[in-house]
């Protein structure tokens, strides 16, 4: 399986320093379907296409933290339960390996007219998604707190630590770190963000054999263990939206999270002091290595096989309607760095553009990884708990893989 979606800075800013027009569009009949996570950004998107539906078509839209659990099953259905689905580099793969969503080459070449290249995620030959934003997981920090403590911006996790020890130790805040570590998807994407900062290969060049309990595997383990020690003690309930919360009643003091969150916390909703001292800085580093320990994504959307071609039709229109919004894209500059051309990056944008600057890896695309992905969200939770040894954990993670590898025909 050959993946040409790598998001480059280079054409990042090709997206952003472009120009575009585009049609209006008046859908008149079938069914839009949106399956899709719930965050401002992708509110926005979604409500952008709604505009393009008429009267004569039905347009509705599940907004869940839940996406990734439901769309499996919602996909498999047949009719499936959605006509679309919006989701990002690890939401493609499960879904093409079940064959639960179809090529669009099609209704690119009829209706695709005002889409960039670079904006088609192409697997063999097929345009399988069409991506409308970049994303990526970098640091937000609390300026008062760190100048009030004599506190320099952190670079690296090595000097997250130290500024959540000094944090601590001053009596400023108790659990001054937080990140999305919730057992699961989070967690297992803190991994791959870790690992991936210290130079970690997940499988054995050209195989799907793992490749994690190894010197480096333990070091992440280690790494992320630290920073849940600095954190609240209820870290592995934690997902993007409680740390939010966390953050806006003034309990942390430096975090990682998603760029598409620096429009809720940038708002003019909570307290003002907060929402003044809260800036945005570069992914960090680990373990002396340069390339950040993030990976870069893109949000963009799928459609369902198990529809109709009519439905197929309308919800392509509609979602490509959005995907090439420039009123969209500049309206609601603040809350994504969109692929759209004519796109102009406020402060907001830092994270990801930093990110591309500094050679962040894109999320593995191996049709493979999303199985590495669930095994690690099960499986080292009991060494975050204390429960097992780094080694242990990393050993379980293999073999939880192994034998959905094997049952998948990969091993």
């Amino acid at each position: 399986m050959k993946i040409f979606s790598k998001i480059t800075l280079t054409s990042i800013l090709m997206f952003i320093l472009g120009h575009t027009t585009y049609a209006a569009c008046g859908i008149t009949s079938g069914s839009i379907n949106i399956l899709a996570n719930d965050f401002p950004a992708l509110r926005t998107y979604t409500d952008t296409a709604k505009a393009c539906a008429g009267s004569g078509a039905d347009f509705k839209v599940n907004h869940t933290s839940e996406h990734n659990n439901l769309a499996m099953a919602a996909l498999s259905a047949n009719p499936a339960e959605y006509s679309a689905r919006i989701g990002a580099n690890s939401s493609i793969v499960p879904l093409m390996n079940e064959g639960l969503i179809r090529p669009m080459d099609d209704l690119v070449a009829k209706y695709g007219k005002d889409l960039q290249k670079s904006q088609l995620i192409t697997i063999d030959g097929k345009v399988m998604a069409v991506a409308f934003m970049a994303n990526t997981q970098h640091l937000y920090y609390r300026e008062d707190i760190l100048n009030e403590l004599g506190i320099p911006v952190p670079k690296t996790y090595e000097e997250v630590l130290a500024a959540a020890g000094k944090m601590r130790s001053s009596g400023k805040l108790l659990n001054p770190y937080a990140a999305a570590y919730k057992a699961g998807w989070n967690l297992a994407e803190e991994f791959v963000n870790m690992y991936l900062g210290y130079g970690g290969e997940f499988f054995k060049s050209g195989s799907a054999e793992p490749n994690i309990n190894n010197r480096k595997g333990v070091k992440t383990l280690r790494m992320l263990k630290k920073l849940a020690g600095y954190s609240n003690p209820d870290f592995l309930t934690h997902d993007s939206e409680a740390i939010k919360v966390e953050w806006e009643a003034g309990k942390v003091g430096i975090m990682t999270l998603w760029a598409s969150r620096s429009g809720t916390l940038l708002d003019d909703e909570g307290d003002p002091a907060i929402t003044a001292a809260t800036k945005l800085a570069a992914p960090a580093t680990v373990g002396g290595g340069s390339i950040p320990a993030a990976t870069l994504w893109w949000d963009g959307f799928m459609l369902a096989k198990n529809r109709s071609d009519k439905d197929a039709k309308a919800s392509f229109q509609a979602l490509v309607h959005a995907a090439t919004s420039k009123t969209m894209a500049n309206d609601a500059s603040d809350q994504a760095v969109w692929l759209v051309e004519g796109f102009k990056p406020g402060p907001k944008s830092l994270g990801v553009l930093a990110a591309a600057k500094m050679g962040a890896n894109p999320y593995p695309m191996l049709p493979h990884m999303s199985l590495m992905h669930g095994a690690l969200g099960s499986e080292i939770v009991d060494f975050l708990k204390g429960k097992e040894s780094a080694q242990q954990a990393l050993a379980d993670t293999e073999a939880a893989y192994r034998g959905k590898a094997k049952e998948k025909g990969f091993l």
